[in-house]
């Protein structure tokens, strides 16, 4: 019995590559970052980020940055508010996994950020880019420093 091509070629084909994808969002006030420190969860607890998370299938990019926001600090940001100043394609020694991070800028958004996720961060502050806490993520806190001295790369592996 003779397979159609198709069925012949999709036999052939390796699995497809798979990267995990996150939006991160600077919230920025003058020249401070909002960032809050992780708790309970079971990953980098007691280390400060971004308001982050990953990107749900059928989701743009923006919607993701918005919805995270929404989440985590309880502030309303537009897509249009949005600008995207960073992309960082990483390995995360952790899971092996390969990441793609893109991380928006935020001057205007409407409500005062809070705690909105209590079970999953217990401190809330704003952080110059030199101040930020030693116990920061890495990829955040070079991106931050980067960000300010305008040295952004695309890849940061």
């Amino acid at each position: 019995m003779m397979l159609s091509m198709k069925h012949a070629i999709t036999k052939e084909l390796p699995e497809r590559f798979r990267i995990a994808v996150s939006v991160n969002v600077i919230v920025a006030k003058g020249d401070a970052y909002l960032l809050l420190r992780r708790a309970n969860t079971g990953w980098a607890d007691g280390y400060y980020t971004l308001p982050a998370g990953h990107v749900d299938g059928n989701e743009a990019l923006t919607a993701a940055a918005v919805r995270e926001t929404k989440e985590e600090v309880g502030i309303d940001v537009q897509p249009e508010d949005l600008e995207l100043v960073h992309v960082m394609h990483r390995s995360n020694k952790e899971d092996d996994q390969e990441r793609l991070d893109f991380y928006f800028l935020a001057r205007k958004w409407r409500g005062e950020p809070y705690l909105a996720e209590p079970e999953k961060s217990d401190h809330l502050d704003w952080f110059s880019a030199a101040g930020v806490p030693d116990r920061t993520l890495e990829h955040v806190k070079s991106t931050l420093v980067k960000y300010e001295s305008q040295l952004l790369s695309e890849v940061n592996w």
